[in-house]
């Protein structure tokens, strides 16, 4: 059974997702929050596995509040919730260490399959996606956040592992990352997982926010 909290200060829209999640056998709502710091809160008393978080709330933003559940070592995802795919909120809210996002007019199976998705410790939304998003609010990356290439994370890395998070950071699927490498799609899942273990990386949006602040991609460079 996943644990799902509700974060969003409009009761009707937590009305309506409650609705949609409990009529799913493997979904439980465990508690609703109308702001933030409730949610921070109520991770920490309820340990849900997924945290559906909206980013503009009174008291503490989605975004603080992500910060805080994930420094808090807690093992929940947070989906993000926003009204549009390209929004700076969902950009800040990534880098505060989202699993990843989906809009509010989701269909009841996106949400669902993202819930489930997330929980899997997979993330909710295309690689492709998360890199347009990241080249948008690029320059909201302050250099001095940027560790250089002899950074002891990077370092830790084969050239083969250093290759795949290119390719991740590039917004291309294990599928794709195989094909161009010359490799079975279990093979490049493998290196997924030791990249995410060696970098202390949640899920593949964390590698690209990663990527790009470590200045691994660029922005505007090709897609090759």
């Amino acid at each position: 059974m996943i644990k799902v909290l509700l974060a969003d200060d409009q009761s009707l829209l937590r009305l309506g997702f409650r609705a949609v999640l409990d009529k799913q056998p493997d979904l439980e709502v465990v508690g609703e929050a109308a702001d933030g710091e409730r949610a921070v809160a109520m991770t920490r008393a309820l340990r849900p596995d997924v945290v559906l978080m909206d980013v503009r709330m009174p008291v503490m933003d989605g975004i603080e509040a992500t910060r805080r559940i994930l420094a808090s070592g807690s093992a929940a995802r947070v989906l993000v919730l926003t009204t549009f795919d390209l929004d700076e909120y969902v950009f800040a809210a990534l880098r505060a260490g989202a699993s990843g996002f989906l809009v509010k007019d989701a269909t009841p199976a996106e949400l669902t399959g993202g819930i489930r998705v997330v929980a899997a410790g997979d993330a909710a939304v295309a690689p492709g996606v998360t890199r347009r998003l990241i080249e948008r609010f690029a320059e909201h990356l302050p250099a001095t956040e940027r560790v250089p290439p002899g950074d002891d994370r990077l370092n830790s890395l084969t050239e083969r592992e250093h290759d795949v998070l290119v390719q991740v950071a590039r917004g291309r699927s294990n599928q794709e990352i195989a094909e161009l490498i010359h490799v079975s799609q279990a093979t490049v899942k493998v290196h997924v997982g030791r990249i995410l273990a060696k970098l202390g990386l949640r899920d593949r949006a964390q590698v690209i926010v990663f990527a790009y602040e470590n200045g691994v991609v660029r922005p505007g460079e090709p897609h090759v």
